[in-house]
């Protein structure tokens, strides 16, 4: 006996579940023609300089938005940058609150129209970020330098970070410590030899050679660090030992000027009353009430 053509065939859980795999594939093409559907974020990259923290990710939004989360390893998600249309946001306000926690940040992505938008966010997670370990280094500047004999003084300025106690910002020594080191790279102005000299605190003072010019700059360095060890250099600043030569000299024949000046003036007035001491003793021997 022939089967009805209208008896139906129970499907089993596999075909099942290729239908729905099929169905979840048609809704990804429909979401990648623009249609529907939403695009998840890629490329999360954390820029850092000093702890001024931002992370930033691609693609540019055509007809969705983006909100970002952070947390640190045992806290809850933190919801930043609220449906925005930028591809970066600032977190620094977040990891600044403790620079040797662990973060981690994730991109959530929705339709433009997200008002009423009842589907799970699809959601992109970033490496992992330790400021304390990760943030690079700014680039240091040189406070003073002095060049007095054979002693070269150089001062370095700290950078000021973004992390704040009671109030007051602190600087690169204040958060690193004795994890903070700086290397002075100086050299003759007549030579292209350099020396490095290193110093855990923010002052040299070097051995040079009397009478030459010297150039030199400055670098922040964190020697325990596995990656972004060092900042970029300093400006070159150089002494000018002619011009010390030439303020010694000015002073040197301002001070004989000086002498001169005070002496002529006292020899004068010394002339000026020897004169009038005789013309008055002239005058005592030429009156009548000195005749005897």
């Amino acid at each position: 006996m022939a089967t009805p053509s209208g008896f139906w065939l129970p499907l089993t859980e596999t075909a099942v579940s290729r239908i729905l795999l099929l169905g979840w594939v048609l809704v990804q093409v429909a979401g990648a023609s623009g249609t529907t559907g939403v695009v998840a974020a890629y490329n999360l990259t954390w820029k850092s300089t000093n702890f001024k923290t931002i992370l930033e990710w691609e693609p540019k939004p055509i007809n969705h938005i983006y909100t970002v989360q952070i947390s640190h390893r045992l806290g809850n998600w933190k919801s930043k940058c609220y449906f925005t249309r930028e591809t970066e946001c600032d977190l620094t306000d977040e990891i600044v609150r403790d620079v040797k926690q662990t973060y981690s940040a994730r991109v959530l992505v929705m339709p433009a129209n997200a008002t009423g938008y009842a589907g799970e966010p699809v959601y992109t997670k970033s490496p992992e970020f330790t400021p304390y370990l990760d943030t690079s280094l700014g680039q240091p500047t040189i406070q003073s330098f002095e060049q007095v004999g054979t002693k070269l003084n150089v001062v370095v300025q700290d950078s000021r970070t973004l992390v704040k106690v009671n109030g007051t910002f602190l600087s690169l020594r204040d958060v690193f410590g004795k994890d903070l080191n700086y290397i002075l790279y100086y050299w003759k102005s007549s030579s292209t030899g350099k020396k490095t000299v290193k110093s855990d605190t923010n002052e040299f003072l070097i051995d040079v050679d009397k009478g030459e010019n010297y150039c030199f700059n400055v670098q922040a360095v964190i020697p325990s660090r596995k990656v972004n060890q060092k900042s970029p250099e300093s400006p070159i600043e150089c002494t000018s030992q002619e011009t010390n030569l030439f303020k010694d000299k000015f002073f040197i024949i301002g001070a004989a000027v000086f002498v001169a000046i005070v002496f002529i003036t006292t020899l004068s007035l010394c002339l000026c009353h020897c004169k009038k001491a005789r013309a008055r003793r002239s005058n005592k021997k030429n009156s009548p009430f000195s005749v005897a």
